[in-house]
């Protein structure tokens, strides 16, 4: 299945929120065509009503493809609507947090093709990085265009077995609240050594922007790269030695974050 085949057949997109909202905009500008393209939402946004789409019109039968991005609470009125309106080729795309593939084997069919996937919410900027799983329906060509559609808001990893993504949403699903509070932590002490409000979130943000900027970019791996900037008996040493506490420092602090959250992805499973 190709762009083509979603221009000739359609595309469902049930839910467009803010994440349904950046992949579209995405495969808009990839070369999609608004009209062929069918939105189900209840609240749809300014952008969204302006993006020349079919918006809470009638479901195209046999869609190529059916993108599920609504809430896990709004799940049992979504699955039968789309369940009426599938054709046998229709490949569905899931990035709703909490349900597993078996739910919508369960409501579509064994035989339908469907990919779990869980991006993050730097995809509204295109920095995003998604983990997606097929079931045992899936092609190679089903998870290469899986793959191909949401690259458009950032890197695509694919997982071995559905049950890592607990562990993904753990770490990338929900890193980025981590991230934003860290940066809130920054801030805070920056003002507390006598730094005013405005100078002290700027440093933050560009702190750790930056740093994940070279995080990313450099041949070094993020340890080097933490050696290359810390001069012995200097100020970095000082506080990392704060930070690298084996008791009370941040690994052991970010292995129960994630764990906590890891934990509560498994348990939201229905």
């Amino acid at each position: 299945m190709t762009y083509d085949d979603i221009a000739a057949r359609g595309m469902v997109i049930f839910g467009c929120g803010k994440m349904g909202s950046a992949m579209l905009a995405g495969w808009l500008a990839r070369g999609i065509p608004p009209a062929c393209v069918t939105v189900i939402d209840p609240h749809p946004s300014d952008w969204l009503k302006a993006a020349g789409v079919n918006l809470n019109t009638p479901l195209p039968t046999n869609a190529a493809v059916a993108i599920i991005a609504v809430k896990p609470q709004m799940m049992g009125e979504a699955l039968p609507n789309l369940a009426a309106h599938m054709g046998r080729e229709t490949l569905v795309i899931s990035v709703a947090a909490g349900t597993p593939i078996a739910r919508f084997e369960a409501e579509f069919g064994s035989s339908t093709k469907i990919i779990r996937a869980m991006p993050n919410t730097p995809a509204a900027i295109g920095r995003g990085i998604t983990a997606l799983i097929g079931n045992g329906q899936c092609s190679q060509a089903d998870l290469e265009l899986g793959e191909t559609l949401l690259s458009a808001v950032g890197q695509v990893v694919r997982l071995e077995t559905e049950d890592q993504i607990d562990a993904v949403t753990g770490v990338s699903g929900s890193g980025p609240a981590y991230v934003f509070y860290m940066i809130d932590c920054l801030a805070a002490a920056a003002r507390a050594e006598g730094l005013p409000d405005a100078m002290a979130m700027e440093l933050a943000k560009a702190t750790v922007a930056g740093a994940g900027a070279l995080a990313r970019e450099a041949s070094e791996s993020p340890e080097q790269l933490r050696i290359n900037v810390t001069s012995p008996n200097g100020t970095t040493q000082a506080g990392l030695e704060v930070l690298m506490d084996e008791a009370s420092g941040l690994a052991p602090l970010i292995r129960e974050t994630v764990k906590a959250a890891a934990a509560r992805s498994r348990a939201l499973k229905g």
